[in-house]
């Protein structure tokens, strides 16, 4: 199969990269390219343990922070502290994210725990981090989209899914946030004439720790679910290449978006990917994130 691969990513030498959830999965093989061709790259995890044995394996200029994103007290904290020690971030990779089909949870601040992890959360953490970015030569956000955004729907009366709740649209409709997040992030930078570029990836149907753990509320019978799941889904390597792509191929314009070629973008090489007709709507972003801002208390752009 040809196409973009890592062995393309420029050398990363003088770069400060922040990747969340790096300790594992599509973040991992982020930071361990990254960490391969140069850069310096925090790990951005809750599991500080985990992250500092992920740390060991790869090697590497590489460091471990502790991020809650599902704690914007968290979040807060981690930013400060960052931005005071690196005043100039060249890159955000927003990887990190939750995937339950379990019943409902909610997070430290009383989000929907999908909702709150892997759009609020990344939401503040972009807005804390924006003055050091903004001071960097060439820097990057980049948002971790789903193929289940195409098939959501937001709805403002109830964003945290009250009414009704079911998992798995839930995870769409946190991963449509996300979507809408990284393309209205893209508009409010460039109205602001902003040097940052934000850019999107999705890996298609990837195999990573959230699969089996995606069923685990079923038990015994989530355990043959989930392996069969994992039989149609291609490698974490494969899957991490749209955000690799994303992060670091020279030439990236903001609000470009990639993903998978093959099979209704689930697998294959890497390519532009297709928004919903939700996720690009400017209307729809520009509520989205007023409702973010209150949510959150952090306004920015």
């Amino acid at each position: 199969m040809t196409g973009w691969t890592a062995d393309r990513i420029p050398d990363q030498h003088g770069r400060i990269a922040v990747v969340t959830g790096a300790n594992s999965g599509l973040g991992l093989v982020t930071a361990t390219e990254l960490a391969r061709h140069g850069a310096h790259v925090v790990f951005a995890v809750r599991n500080t343990a985990a992250g500092e044995e992920a740390a060991r394996r790869i090697g590497g200029d590489v460091e471990v922070r502790e991020l809650d994103l599902a704690s914007l007290a968290s979040v807060r904290a981690f930013a400060a502290k960052l931005a005071a020690d690196y005043p100039a971030i060249d890159l955000l990779v927003n990887n990190a994210g939750v995937v339950l089909l379990g019943p409902r949870r909610t997070s430290a601040d009383g989000f929907e725990l999908q909702l709150g992890t892997n759009m609020l959360g990344h939401f503040a953490l972009t807005g804390l981090l924006l003055g050091a970015l903004a001071t960097a030569r060439e820097p990057r956000v980049i948002s971790l989209s789903s193929i289940t955004h195409k098939n959501a729907h937001l709805d403002f009366d109830d964003l945290m899914s009250e009414r009704g709740y079911r998992a798995a649209p839930a995870y769409g409709r946190s991963k449509l946030a996300t979507t809408i997040f990284g393309i209205e992030l893209d508009r409010r930078l460039r109205a602001a004439e902003s040097p940052i570029v934000s850019a999107l990836a999705h890996p298609g149907l990837t195999r990573t720790n959230l699969t089996p753990r995606a069923w685990e509320h079923l038990g015994r019978l989530g355990r043959p679910i989930a392996w069969l799941g994992l039989l149609a889904t291609q490698s974490v390597e494969r899957g991490a290449l749209p955000q690799l792509r994303a992060a670091t191929e020279p030439g990236v314009r903001g609000g470009q978006f990639f993903g998978p070629a093959g099979l209704w973008e689930t697998r294959g090489r890497v390519t532009e990917a297709r928004l919903s007709q939700e996720a690009a709507d400017p209307a729809v972003g520009k509520r989205l994130w007023a409702a973010a801002q209150e949510l959150t208390g952090i306004s920015y752009l």
